[in-house]
């Protein structure tokens, strides 16, 4: 069956779901409480240890099959507008986030800063900090970081709602 990206997410997010809820529920029915003088018979609950142990397999090789697909997607699908997979976008937004940030706090400062410390509040002559670089150019690198972050998402956004892909579960 075809799946776009997103949909092949909600349904690796279902599998591991149904999975996590079955291994909760088989975790609640492998051992039982008994007092010494009741009949173990008339207490233990129903359940099936090889239905269980198949459903559970059943479930992780659905969920490895997915997770492969979207993986050989993403490796090998180029973004539209950009010479990167949707592997390298996942890796490129974290450090353009990182970047953003940095250049977000060096775009706000100002050329020449007055220090403010117990030291300059008794000297004669105040002591200053000065910014080491261009203010307006690291603003410009904002920017261009900004647009380069937004024009990643976009595309990211366009394939994961407009591609597909088959995996056979």
């Amino acid at each position: 069956m075809k799946y776009t990206p997103a949909e092949a997410s909600k349904l690796l997010r279902t599998l591991t779901e149904e999975y996590d809820n079955l291994a909760a529920r088989e975790r609640s029915l492998d051992t039982f409480g008994a007092f010494a003088n009741e009949d173990l018979e008339t207490v233990r609950p129903d359940y099936d240890y090889a239905e269980y142990q198949r459903e559970l397999s059943e479930l992780e090789r659905k969920i490895r099959t997915v997770k492969h697909a979207i993986n050989v997607f993403n490796v090998t699908t180029v973004l539209p507008d950009t010479d990167m997979t949707i592997d390298e976008a996942l890796v490129c937004l974290p450090q353009l986030s990182a970047r953003k940030r940095k250049l977000a706090a060096m775009s706000m400062r100002v050329q020449k800063e007055r220090l403010m410390t117990t030291r300059t509040t008794t000297a004669a002559v105040s002591e200053f900090k000065y910014a080491n670089y261009d203010i307006v150019e690291a603003k410009s690198d904002y920017e261009r970081t900004v647009a380069e972050i937004t024009a990643i998402q976009t595309a990211l956004d366009l394939v994961n709602n407009t591609e597909t892909f088959e995996i056979d579960i």
